[in-house]
């Protein structure tokens, strides 16, 4: 299996006064703005670090319903929130870490089996693959 995926970007002036829009092949994002002030200051757009920690919370959260799924569990409801942090790090700008939140209720799973299979989760997920900044998992069970 292959599977592509797009995302485009356009950029027009300086990094500080110029502004930018992503847009995405579904068209669920379509010109969305982002700029300096929504990458580093709080004006309404979105920005890479944001969609970067929706991709991973939604990737994560698919790996482990597939990896409960594999074993034996079917969750009443998974909730992941991933906080990308980004810092200031020599001369350059880099993320220095991925902190996943995930709250989750398995029937018929204890705690312990559901912390095991989200670290497996945490591992495996494809877009966690991609980063070599360390990811962190806090879990949650009820």
């Amino acid at each position: 299996m292959k599977i592509s995926r797009k995302g485009s970007a356009v950029w027009q002036g300086t990094i500080k006064e110029g502004k930018g829009a992503v847009s995405t092949q579904s068209g669920v994002l379509e010109d969305q703005r982002y700029g300096f002030g929504t990458r580093f200051g709080d004006e309404p757009g979105t920005n890479p670090e944001e969609l970067i920690a929706a991709a991973h919370a939604g990737c994560f959260t698919m790996a482990l319903s597939k990896i409960l799924g594999d074993n034996g569990f079917t969750a009443d409801r998974l909730e992941t929130t991933a906080a990308v942090t980004l810092e200031k790090v020599g001369e350059g700008i880099e993320i220095t870490g991925i902190h996943l939140t995930l709250k989750g209720s398995v029937p018929g799973a204890d705690a312990e089996q559901f912390e095991e299979l989200a670290n497996m989760a945490k591992a495996g997920c494809p877009v966690s693959k991609l980063f070599k900044a360390p990811i962190t998992l806090d879990v949650a069970f009820s």
